[in-house]
């Protein structure tokens, strides 16, 4: 019998209810999902891990330079701006791996919501009734479901703006107090770049991170506490 001759349909109330499966009857199919479910937890628990190494080495990497910076008055404003720079960088970095991330937690989130929350109360139904068959074709064809961009908007809401506006107010404060016989386009100045173009590129570049954070997007990355829904469920 082929694929396209079988009698599994997902969308089929028996097949919908799972999670009534497992706990009114004894299946290995429960031992299974068990443990399948284990090993979705310990690749979102490594993932996690990666994206917080990346975090603790954009703090590391910032702290440094900011105590070089003010260390004396001969160190150059230019180490701030090359401190901006290598987070950005940091930043390109962990939003690739939080796609990947996420890719481990919507699979969970997945098993979650409609396997393990419908087998505590089977009354409530699924999530989504296809789920069985949206697992299944993530196995046999996975890919990223987080667009580059959101993954970018989240990482700077939740760690990389507040970096870059430090590093930014710290600059601001280096070119006031540094230099306090010179006008600001003066003292932003670099060899052969003139002050404005300096002050330009960092408004115009900050101005870039706080819109991709800010913009207004459908929700895709799965399974994150949201605060919204937060809010109501303590409601």
């Amino acid at each position: 019998m082929t694929r396209g001759e079988t009698d599994f349909d997902p969308e089929a109330p028996e097949q919908r209810e799972i999670g009534r499966e497992m706990v009114d009857q004894s299946t290995g199919l429960g031992s299974v999902a068990a443990h399948l479910y284990r090993g979705e937890i310990e690749r979102v628990t490594t993932w996690r891990d990666r994206l917080d190494r990346t975090t603790d080495w954009a703090v590391t990497v910032m702290a440094a330079i900011l105590v070089y910076a003010f260390s004396s008055d001969g160190t150059s404003h230019a180490i701030l701006l090359v401190g901006m720079l290598v987070i950005a960088v940091f930043l390109g970095i962990e939003a690739r791996r939080y796609q990947s991330y996420d890719v481990w937690r919507s699979r969970a989130r997945l098993l979650q919501e409609n396997l393990f929350a419908n087998a505590l109360d089977p009354s409530a139904g699924v999530e989504r009734p296809r789920w069985r068959a949206e697992l299944s074709e993530d196995y046999r064809n996975p890919a990223i479901k987080l667009p580059y961009r959101e993954a970018v908007g989240r990482r700077l809401r939740r760690v990389y703006l507040p970096l870059l506006t430090v590093m930014l107010g710290s600059w601001f404060f280096r070119i006031a107090a540094y230099y306090p016989d010179q006008t600001w386009l003066e003292a932003a100045s670099l060899p052969g770049i003139p002050g404005l173009a300096v002050m330009g590129s960092l408004i115009v570049g900050y101005g870039l991170a706080v819109g991709v954070a800010a913009w207004p997007r459908e929700r895709q990355a799965k399974g994150e506490v949201d605060e919204t829904n937060y809010g109501e469920w303590k409601s």
